[in-house]
């Protein structure tokens, strides 16, 4: 096995989205957010992050995209049909990240060969994914308005802005498609039942 992965072009391939950022700064901030946590949590390949600890049949890179695809149609609904100016490098960018964090919270919950070496200063569930993805956002210099739209399930954002709202509803969207098609249960169901988040 290759036990130089890179990352780099892993990142690429797998969000062809990256190309829809038209700030080249932001799109290498994208890339290099990945690349730490990738690094730090010590995966051989993007793809074998998981969606979540119990749904292995999904991957977090195809959950990542169905967001960043479903918060891009809704944007444009709402310049087209509304009239409002969501910034699409923010929406694409914050969506590309909401779920970068799982990169540290899940190495526990795979198959070893998987992994290659974890840092353990990262890679726990100890801090939940929204916000690790958040500090991996701030840690590479992206903008504050990606930064705040990062923390999408705790939310705790002092400011809510239609790119935050954007994200936070396209992952309800695309969570609540994979958890009824992989599980046959609403998404609310999947976070009762199996939330580490919850008590």
């Amino acid at each position: 096995m290759n036990d130089d992965p890179d990352y780099e072009t892993q990142i690429r391939e797998a969000f062809p989205e990256l190309d829809d950022i038209q700030d080249d700064g932001l799109r290498e901030k994208v890339v290099e957010a990945w690349v730490l946590g990738l690094e730090r949590g010590g995966w051989r390949d993007i793809r074998d992050v998981p969606y979540a600890w119990n749904i292995h049949e999904v991957t977090n890179v195809e959950h990542v995209r169905g967001v960043t695809r479903i918060a891009q149609r809704s944007a444009e609904e709402q310049r087209e049909f509304h009239g409002a100016d969501p910034d699409e490098d923010v929406v694409v960018a914050a969506c590309l990240l909401h779920d970068v964090g799982k990169c540290y919270e899940y190495v526990d919950h795979v198959d070893d060969e998987t992994l290659l070496d974890p840092d353990p200063t990262y890679a726990t569930e100890e801090v939940p994914h929204s916000l690790s993805g958040y500090a991996l956002a701030h840690e590479v210099g992206c903008p504050l308005a990606v930064q705040r739209a990062i923390p999408h399930f705790l939310g705790e954002v002092p400011k809510r802005t239609l790119e935050a709202e954007l994200v936070k509803s396209a992952n309800s969207a695309s969570s609540n498609a994979i958890t009824q098609s992989a599980m046959g249960i609403t998404l609310q169901e999947w976070v009762e039942q199996y939330s580490q988040t919850s008590d």
